[in-house]
Order: C-alpha cells, then structure tokens, then sequence
C-alpha cells in the first residue's frame, strides 16, 4: 500500500508541516512521539495519513497528550499493517452516520451531497469541530463519491489554515 502521512502543528509561529514515515514505527504509542517531534511544543498537532487513494486516518493530539482518532472506513484496519496500527483500538464512531444523515435532512440549508450511507467511518468524526471542521462536514467530505483522501486532506487543511504547508510537502 502507498501512505502519504502529513502532521500539521500549530505553535506560537503559526502552523508547521512534515511527511512523517509510519513504516517503521510499531504501534501507536510510536506514532505519538513521532507527533509530539514534530513541534514539541505545539498546542495542536494533526497527522493525515493517506492510503491508496482509498482511505484515510486523522489523528489530533492535543498539547502532546490527548489522542483523538478518525478513520474514513474501518477497513483500513483490516487491510494494512499500518491502519490496523493506527485504527485497531477504535471500535465505533463518535456518531454514527445514519444520524448525520437524519438531522441533515431536517436542516437541508446548501448543496453539500449527504454522507454515503455504505461508508464506516471509525473514531471521533468531532476532533475538527473547534477548527471549523464538523463531524457532519467531515464525514461528508470522506463519503462523497469521486473525493480521494488528498482531496479532502487538502480540503480540511485549506479550512483550518494549514493548506499551503501541506501543499509544499506534496510537492516536494
């Protein structure tokens, strides 16, 4: 599988980003201190790990400590070494999709397509909800059909103000 593992932190300069490598890292505990390198004294560090154009994981640990996990499908657990590292101790979302679903169609205000009712996202879908991310937006974003993991990397990270950065390493 081909990963692309963005971490974002945000200090008192602004928002930093860097490719990290997860393939050597064992477990989850591996992948905190590899964020917490990032930029030890962030206040807010995200990791996107994207896999095969098909899934993708957010991670956010908040002032080096606190762990909140998203996964755009549970799948990724089952079919790779490294979503099974990063998602293999989540066991259900945050809230549930069919529930987004309901309360998007009693406040249908714009165009945005609704969730993909197949999809099974994993994890905490409201750990972007203070960056202006909300789990609906979020769980949207992953189950609209045509939209790869970079798509909607690029799109949370344009919202939340680290786009460019992240656009960089891209490129690099």
């Amino acid at each position: 599988m081909s990963t692309f593992a963005a971490a974002v932190a945000r200090g008192k300069n602004g928002w930093t980003a860097s490719e990290l490598d997860l393939s050597g890292l064992g477990d989850i505990d591996e992948v905190v201190d590899a964020l917490r390198d990032v930029e030890p004294d962030a206040g807010l560090t995200l990791l996107f790990v994207e896999s095969d154009d098909q899934y993708l994981a957010i991670l956010r640990l908040d002032e080096g400590e606190d762990l909140r996990v998203f996964g755009s499908d549970s799948a990724f657990a089952d079919e790779s070494r490294i979503g099974s590292m990063l998602l293999g101790e989540i066991e259900a979302p945050a809230l549930e999709i069919d529930e987004l679903t309901a309360a998007r169609a009693d406040d249908d205000d714009d165009d945005t397509p609704d969730p993909d009712p197949d999809a099974d996202p994993v994890g905490d879908a409201e750990l972007l909800n203070d960056l202006g991310v909300t789990a609906h937006r979020l769980l949207t974003l992953c189950g609209r059909e045509g939209m790869m993991p970079a798509d909607v990397t690029a799109e949370i990270c344009q919202q939340i103000g680290c786009g460019d950065e992240v656009e960089e390493l891209r490129e690099a």
